[in-house]
């Protein structure tokens, strides 16, 4: 019985020891992880949006929409909109959720899309990130186009062997345009109700 409860205090001294080592590290480590995510999220949005010249984050719009907040970043030259650009993801691809950034013009086309995060299949579906792929937004108007890869019916060239991450792309593209369209006034005037 002595040696139960000394095997049971030798183990909750490593527990105990091992838990404050990784609290420790989470807490050294959780800054630079999120100052690296948000530089990121920046480093996308600079490149999906058409000309700027002020700060779209800081001229950032938020909206709830089904209970999930969706942040709008505001596009402005010479003190007028020019577009906006947004995150939008699904959860349909071939390795889990693709998130990606979208760039929307003034004149409502697409200016270019930006793959955050994906966990496809290096060599098949990890070339959603490629610009023959991206580069086929660009220029894209959401109306006529016909949100679905050529495979199905639609306007979008799927990649060779990974039509299910070409359409997981897709379908964060339409979704978040679909968000998009709902606020574009409120968008475009900055926050303030319409």
């Amino acid at each position: 019985m002595k040696e139960l409860f000394r095997l049971v205090g030798v183990l909750f001294v490593i527990c105990t020891v091992a838990g404050a080592l990784l609290a420790f590290v989470h807490g050294i480590t959780q800054a630079p992880i999120d100052a690296a995510a948000k530089q990121e999220t920046v480093d996308a949005v600079r490149d999906v949006l058409p000309e700027y010249d002020n700060d779209p984050v800081a001229d950032a719009v938020t909206v709830e929409h089904r209970g999930a907040e969706w942040t709008f970043y505001v596009a402005k030259l010479n003190g007028a909109f020019n577009g906006a650009a947004f995150e939008t993801s699904s959860p349909k691809g071939y390795g889990g959720a693709i998130s990606v950034m979208v760039g929307v013009r003034a004149g409502g086309a697409l200016n270019g899309i930006a793959i955050l995060r994906h966990q496809e299949t290096p060599g098949l579906g990890a070339h959603i990130e490629g610009e023959a792929f991206r580069g086929q937004f660009a220029g894209l108007q959401p109306d006529p186009t016909q949100w679905a890869v050529r495979k199905d019916g639609g306007d979008i060239d799927q990649i060779t062997a990974a039509t299910i991450s070409s359409r997981a792309v897709v379908d964060a593209v339409e979704q978040g345009l679909q968000v998009y369209k709902q606020y574009a006034r409120m968008i475009r005037a900055g926050g303030e109700q319409w």
